[in-house]
């Protein structure tokens, strides 16, 4: 393989793009660590005070946990929703499939505002309170298409041959799909899930339209920003940027030991 040089002036702007996109994070969490109440220069540290305080928050740690749960479960649903509606497109061939994979992918397309106003409406028009419950649906609704590209990109004709070998041999369906399929497909269920948690951690538009008491992490640290900036808000942001940030490195690893064994 040949290895890629950069010129100098391209090594240059590169360095400076970078630096325009994490400057913000770094700054974040550098004053997340200020000894002082004021999250302003000069920098007084370092000091664990505020990590400290946002641990010990019944209110932040509260928001964490339905974070985690709404995550968790919204994934897995998401997750098992986008691999059975791939399953089915990439392997049945139904009439309109192409027209049915476009519909599924749609939501990539339209705003998270929209969604959360059309799912608030909706909601609304059936009785149905807001909740963790509804944000949890709506988490779906943005998560399942992401799931659904990342799975039927995944599914191969080699794949398909292993499952018709799997039949001709005797096994039901069911055996088929947990026996075959899944082991096969196990990186991408992994990234799928992984990426639809990371986009709920972080989501906040449609947490916010559709909670009211029980909040997400995201709608507790734009609560505390109302106030204005402190360090302990840049503590909780810190937070969930590592948090996204393992998470990504995460799925990057499996992925590219997936491409690697191939």
């Amino acid at each position: 393989m040949t290895r890629l040089t950069l010129s100098p002036l391209a090594a240059g702007y590169l360095g400076l793009a970078y630096l325009f996109i994490f400057l913000p994070v770094l700054v974040l969490i550098l004053f997340s660590f200020q000894g002082s109440a004021v999250p302003v220069p000069p920098f007084n540290g370092p000091s664990l005070r505020w990590y400290a305080a946002v641990l010990s928050d019944p209110r932040l740690l509260a928001a964490l946990g339905h974070s985690l749960l709404v995550g968790v479960l919204s994934s897995l649903l998401a997750t098992l929703l986008g691999f059975l509606a791939a399953y089915g497109l990439a392997r049945h061939r139904p009439p309109g499939a192409r027209w049915l994979q476009g519909l599924l992918l749609a939501p990539l397309t339209v705003s998270y505002l929209i969604i959360g106003m059309g799912l608030l409406v909706t909601f609304n028009a059936f009785g149905v309170p807001r909740s963790l419950l509804a944000v949890g649906l709506g988490h779906v609704v943005i998560n399942l298409p992401l799931c659904f590209a990342i799975l039927l990109a995944q599914m191969s004709e080699p794949q398909a041959r292993i499952e018709r070998a799997a039949r001709d041999l005797g096994a039901a369906e069911w055996q088929v799909l947990l026996r075959v399929t899944v082991p096969l497909l196990w990186p991408a269920l992994f990234a799928a899930f992984f990426l639809a948690f990371t986009l709920s951690w972080d989501e906040f538009i449609i947490a916010f339209l559709l909670t009211r008491f029980d909040v997400t992490l995201p709608v507790e640290i734009w609560s505390a920003l109302r106030t204005g900036l402190n360090p302990a808000t840049n503590a909780v942001g810190s937070l969930v940027f590592g948090v996204s940030a393992v998470l990504v490195l995460i799925v990057e690893l499996v992925l590219l030991r997936r491409g690697e064994g191939r």
